[in-house]
């Protein structure tokens, strides 16, 4: 599989997404000292669609360990180098990544139909489960994770999607327990998930 690194985005674009970072640690600051209270904020609650149509929530995947990803497929560089390390870092765990389930939910559902992720998906291997809704379950999923987004208009009826780039790593009982910071490459993340998962 290729897996070259994209570019870096545009500098407003960094600077809309450097945004959104500091508003999900600014809720993880604004949290009472202790860690754990941090981990309490997100909820990792989830009720929307598979790409075969089949509807799923987080219970489904308990006994695994998942690594959720917020992202769309027309994103031009952050979400593919994103994916694509998580797939590298999958790759180095050997037999362990068979302990992880990496999913990637859209944040852009009028144009990530069922057929585009599902090509989409298969460039990064066969171990994503790609997950989509209507807008309002994507919001309120996005919101239960603290999830920033939003669709900026470009002109011409065109749009982009804004959003933060983390990976959000759910213990098998279906606690979330780490935020992984999107930029590393797949060997550093594969040791912080052995580390996780032990």
């Amino acid at each position: 599989m290729n897996r070259k690194r994209a570019h870096s985005p545009e500098p407003h674009v960094r600077r809309r997404i450097f945004a959104g970072i500091v508003m999900v640690l600014a809720i993880f600051a604004s949290a009472a000292p202790g860690a754990a209270d941090s981990v309490g904020l997100i909820d990792t609650h989830f009720a929307l669609t598979r790409l075969d149509g089949h509807p799923v929530t987080d219970a489904d995947y308990r006994g695994k360990w998942l690594l959720v990803y917020f992202g769309y497929t027309a994103c031009p560089d952050v979400c593919p180098a994103t994916l694509s390390e998580m797939s590298a870092a999958l790759d180095a765990l050997g037999p362990r990544a068979g302990r992880f389930q990496p999913i990637f939910v859209t944040l852009d559902p009028a144009r990530d139909s069922a057929k585009v992720m599902t090509q989409y998906l298969k460039a990064f291997g066969n171990r994503f489960i790609g997950l989509r809704g209507h807008p309002q379950e994507i919001a309120d999923t996005a919101q239960r994770f603290h999830a920033y987004y939003r669709l900026r208009g470009l002109g011409s009826g065109q749009y982009t999607v804004d959003h933060s780039s983390y990976i959000y790593v759910i213990d098998p009982q279906g606690k979330f327990v780490e935020l992984l910071t999107a930029d590393v490459p797949g060997h550093s993340l594969a040791d912080s998930l052995r580390k996780l998962a032990g």
